[in-house]
């Protein structure tokens, strides 16, 4: 199974990196990597840029409006996420356990991603979804 580990930071979370060196935090997030690539769990993960660089756009009127981030009055802030492939959700919540980057002001949310599997096949949309993922070796 799939899951995604949504890494999340309050203001507190962001405020708690000021006091951690670049280089140690880029080690340990490098050995928790490596731990999970050792493991075969690790499929994709990625940081995001800050959130000033980013822009929403918002649906609730006509054209869609698009604001400058940050994102108003947000709390807590997606700023990277982990895909595993995994046995189970207590697989997954083990290793957001292990998260490096963790403490007062951090959080993970954990989602299943559903395979095109649990999709209807006869949908055309479907179909074509997969014929695409195979021909890039998706599937």
């Amino acid at each position: 199974m799939k899951f995604m580990l949504i890494m999340r930071a309050t203001d507190e979370g962001y405020a708690n990196l000021g006091d951690v060196d670049f280089d140690k935090m880029l080690q340990l997030v490098g050995e928790y990597n490596e731990e999970m690539i050792r493991a075969g769990v690790l499929l994709a993960a990625e940081g995001l840029a800050d959130p000033s660089e980013g822009v929403v756009v918002d649906y609730s009127a006509t054209p869609p409006i698009v604001t400058d981030g940050p994102y108003g009055e947000t709390k807590e802030l997606f700023n990277g996420f982990y895909i595993l492939n995994v046995a189970s959700l207590e697989e997954a919540v083990e290793w957001a356990k292990r998260a490096p980057l963790a403490g007062p002001g951090f959080k993970t949310e954990i989602r299943r991603v559903p395979t095109i599997d649990e999709f209807p096949q006869d949908n055309e949309w479907i179909r074509k979804e997969r014929a695409w993922r195979e021909a890039n070796g998706q599937l």
